[in-house]
């Protein structure tokens, strides 16, 4: 198991176990810390997490702004990638594919998915389904994040 699934499984038995779980998967890479990310879920092919709408993550719109949203879909997708990764392979981002679908005037739920047959084959490209959602079920961010997947070296 990684040790990002392993962190999830130890932190979320305990009371405030997703915030903590959160905090620390925000130190992994300090930009993630700047949208304070509050992780729902966490399982091979799936994540969740939640960036609180708040002054920080404003544009001039009081929106939620793009690239906090993009922050937000790159911390599911790493969370993904950690928990879903067999161990004998090692992944990097290699780009993002995004549309902006509406206005983020909530707080917005990032979901990042694969299929458990991506992460077998020998094809190094991985895309990541990825979307953000508004409280009220509009999808205001969509696409994919494509991975670079391949076997680790030995």
């Amino acid at each position: 198991m990684s040790q990002v699934l392993t962190l999830w499984n130890k932190t979320t038995s305990l009371p405030a176990g997703k915030r903590i779980f959160s905090l620390l998967f925000a130190q992994k890479a300090p930009y993630f810390a700047t949208i304070h990310p509050r992780f729902a879920e966490i399982r091979p092919n799936y994540a969740e997490l939640v960036i609180p709408k708040r002054r920080s993550v404003h544009n001039h719109l009081k929106t939620v702004h793009a690239i906090a949203l993009c922050n937000g879909l790159e911390a599911a997708m790493g969370a993904l990638a950690e928990a879903t990764i067999p161990a004998d392979k090692r992944w990097i981002p290699k780009g993002m594919d995004i549309s902006y679908t509406a206005k983020a005037t909530s707080d917005i739920t990032c979901i990042a998915e694969t299929d458990p047959e991506q992460w077998t084959g020998d094809d190094p490209d991985l895309p990541v389904r990825v979307r953000g959602v508004r409280e009220d079920g509009e999808v205001v961010i969509e696409g994919v994040i494509r991975l670079w997947v391949t076997p680790k070296k030995r």
